[in-house]
């Protein structure tokens, strides 16, 4: 096999993140070595390990990677001019583009969720996972500020992730369509559960 040459450094870490997020998404952590990905790049275990001291560290960098444009376009939701039922809208809409966008950080996420180690899953948790989470938080706060906090924001993320989730069984079910599966579908279908089902005169009631 040809060794692959870069430039700079940069340039080697992308290209061995490019390589190691389908790897890990579709073998899981415990199903891919450190020689399979240096091969799939084309370099030495030497030079994989000169950028990444270890497996644990790759890991946790693709899915940082894997879930950094994301967070890009969450980060200012927040921020953004209008109601708070405007920028819930604009969050699940976003959030469902985002993630029906790639698969491969789906299957990262699922299968962290079903290995469930409980150390990568606190180091996800507080090194890729807590701003944008916290962003969550804030809307689910000022959208129903009776309801517990992070309970809503989970649901907010849960209902969204779920429809992507069964996106290769839902055909064969009853009515299932083709359009199910368009973001944008999706997106309206959830906030229209929010809004319209749970929202009452504009705040979220949770003990009524």
């Amino acid at each position: 096999m040809a060794k692959a040459k870069f430039t700079t450094a940069s340039e080697a870490v992308s290209a061995i993140l490019n390589e190691s997020i389908p790897l890990f998404a579709q073998h899981g952590f415990s199903g891919v070595s450190i020689r399979q990905v240096a091969n799939a790049v084309g370099i030495s275990i030497a030079t994989l390990y000169h950028h990444f001291p270890d497996k644990k560290t790759l890991y946790l960098k693709s899915i940082e990677q894997a879930f950094s444009d994301k967070a890009e376009g969450l980060t200012d939701i927040n921020n953004t001019p209008g109601t708070k039922e405007e920028r819930l809208k604009l969050f699940i809409l976003r959030f469902t583009e985002l993630m029906s966008g790639d698969p491969n950080f789906r299957l990262l996420l699922q299968r962290e969720l079903l290995e469930a180690d409980n150390s990568r899953l606190q180091l996800l948790a507080e090194q890729v996972f807590k701003e944008q989470f916290q962003n969550v938080l804030n809307l689910a706060k000022e959208i129903s500020p009776k309801c517990d906090p992070h309970l809503m924001a989970i649901s907010i993320v849960g209902l969204i992730l779920f429809h992507l989730e069964t996106t290769p069984i839902r055909m064969y079910l009853p009515e299932g369509r083709e359009e199910h599966n368009q973001p944008e579908v999706i997106a309206h279908h959830v906030y229209l559960l929010l809004s319209r089902g749970l929202l009452k005169n504009g705040v979220l009631k949770c003990n009524d």
